[in-house]
């Protein structure tokens, strides 16, 4: 009898959701059983701000933990929360296809970014999204938040707060997505480099494991979040620096092209270095680590420290 996989997951309603998204990929496509196991992550027992935790990791080493003792078989996570270092022991096995990764506003009275009044007050908790904001220069009140999505919309429908910046792929697939008052063009928010890309990981020595979730694999979102990946690398800055890179694959004159933009900014979004580049996608990898060689020369790890 063919063994059951367990999959290892984080218990939040998006978590769960997105390795269940998983699961039934795995029983619809490849024919196998799935049961998920549930693991606890410093990220969910920690409520404080996740860049004074190290930000980088917070939810991703008890799943890997796990994986390594064999109290689990494979693991899903978002791709933007795993670190660009490598785990010993451990294989990126697939990527698949990737969901909208742009942020949303969700704001009071159905209000996009331009129409909130100065003063407004909107919650996150991403320097990320925080310093593109303040850059925009709409006088908004930036208001630092954790909790899970239902808990940030509570604060605008309760009127503690008049708007919140998400993930839409987060919104998206909690079923959700119509609560989203305004997706912001990546002109004006770029995301986090993986935003709305799932990691799908388990043990190196798996080959059976392995070869089975290759299938999952989505080669050009694989290629633009590796590209995005890359920069982070380069500029060595965790998940939660201040920070905003978004690749694609599109179709070029000459066959698929790989087109990224970057953004590195000051917290107070005052100061930014801003990027872009292309390339054959299966050199994703080397364009962005040009891309943030480039960003590197004109100070941007200088500018991510300043305040």
């Amino acid at each position: 009898m063919t063994r059951v996989l367990r999959l290892g997951t984080r218990a939040s309603a998006l978590a769960t959701t997105q390795s269940g998204m998983v699961a039934d990929a795995i029983r619809t496509e490849l024919g196998r059983e799935v049961e998920l196991v549930h693991i606890t992550t410093e990220g969910d027992v920690n409520r404080g701000p996740l860049a004074q935790m190290g930000g980088t990791g917070v939810f991703v080493s008890a799943l890997r933990d796990a994986l390594l003792d064999g109290r689990v078989d494979l693991a899903v996570h978002s791709l933007k929360d795993i670190p660009t270092t490598p785990a010993e022991g451990i294989t990126l096995a697939a990527v698949p296809q990737r969901e909208d990764p742009r942020d949303v506003l969700v704001a009071r009275d159905g209000l996009t970014l331009g129409e909130l009044p100065a003063g407004s007050k909107v919650g996150t908790g991403s320097p990320r999204r925080a310093a593109q904001l303040a850059a925009l220069g709409l006088g908004l009140e930036i208001v630092p938040i954790r909790g899970n999505v239902g808990t940030r919309i509570g604060k605008v429908t309760s009127g503690e707060l008049d708007g919140i910046l998400l993930a839409h792929a987060g919104l998206n697939r909690l079923g959700r997505g119509d609560e989203a008052t305004e997706a912001l063009d990546p002109l004006q928010m770029l995301p986090a480099p993986g935003q709305g890309a799932l990691a799908i990981e388990c043990r190196t020595e798996d080959r059976e494991i392995l070869d089975l979730l290759s299938a999952l694999d989505h080669a050009p979102t694989r290629a633009a979040v590796v590209c995005e990946r890359q920069v982070l690398a380069t500029l060595e800055a965790g998940c939660s620096a201040p920070l905003g890179a978004l690749a694609e694959v599109v179709e070029g004159d000459d066959g698929d092209e790989l087109w990224i933009r970057a953004v590195a900014l000051s917290g107070d979004g005052r100061l930014s270095v801003r990027k872009s580049s292309s390339g054959p996608p299966d050199q994703a990898r080397e364009i962005g680590q040009r891309l943030g060689s480039e960003m590197l020369a004109d100070g941007a790890a200088d500018l991510m420290e300043t305040p």
